[in-house]
């Protein structure tokens, strides 16, 4: 692929250390504890899959890995540099790092498809926009969409705005691309594309994923390891396949049961 990602075969050279850390991570929201003295690492070019019923702290985890939210205690850090607690300068260039892939689409109605994906790397990596311009149509070349840069998103389908909103993500060259139940806002016949637009990104580049999502097949699919969340707190982690056929909890186990 020609998106300036090395293949996946290289990631068997990656360090084996932590590229994303979290010790001791609480949150609160008022009185209710989202995360609770959470810890968990991810490591360079691995797919971790966040499942568990709502309101046990998944999205509030990319929340903070893109400093949407600061946490009430604990440490961050990204590939070695501390994201909280850090200077405002530091969480910026740590930030840069990271990209993400919302439910809702979020791009600007306003502009065409091309300059929503060309805008972050002009504005925020000073990359020139002859440059930005031709990593955008690559990126949209892979996502399937090369013939709508000129295009406003609102005449895109559901399916064709979260391609764009990935190709945007991709854009920014992260180490790590986080994803958020990319597919809960689509229509059910536009979740399978996507999905498979995902996998192919999984399967043939590096990049460091940490994923939300209920779509259960898509986990077992991409996922190096699953960890199972349950009040702030993961009860369970481990390979796809033990997770899905044979978990040790039986909160996992019942869980699983509801949306298998």
């Amino acid at each position: 692929m020609s998106v300036e990602t090395r293949t996946k075969s290289s990631v068997t050279d990656a360090p084996s250390s932590e590229l994303i850390r979290l010790a001791g991570v609480t949150k609160r929201f008022g009185t209710n504890t989202v995360l609770d003295q959470l810890d968990f690492s991810v490591q360079p070019g691995k797919h971790v899959t966040l499942i568990g019923p709502s309101g046990s702290g998944k999205t509030t985890i990319l929340r903070l890995l893109m400093t949407l939210t600061k946490p009430d205690e604990g440490t961050i850090t990204v590939d070695g540099q501390q994201l909280f607690p850090a200077p405002e300068k530091q969480i910026r260039e740590v930030r840069k790092k990271i990209g993400m892939v919302f439910q809702q689409f979020n791009l600007f109605p306003n502009m065409s498809v091309l300059r929503n994906i060309t805008e972050a790397p002009v504005q925020v990596l000073g990359m020139s926009r002859d440059e930005a311009e031709a990593r955008a149509r690559e990126l949209l070349d892979l996502v399937g969409l090369a013939d709508k840069c000129d295009a406003r998103p609102t005449r895109l389908s559901g399916g064709q705005q979260q391609r764009v909103a990935i190709a945007r993500a991709l854009a920014m060259r992260p180490q790590v691309l986080l994803l958020d139940e990319v597919t809960s806002a689509l229509d059910p016949e536009l979740v399978a594309g996507v999905l498979d637009l995902l996998r192919d990104i999984a399967r043939s580049t590096d990049i460091t994923m940490l994923c939300v999502t209920h779509e259960m097949g898509f986990a077992r699919d991409i996922s190096d390891q699953v960890l199972m969340f349950d009040s702030g707190r993961v009860i369970e982690s481990g390979p796809p396949e033990k997770i899905f056929s044979d978990p040790d909890q039986d909160r996992t186990r019942e869980f699983l049961s509801a949306v298998l």
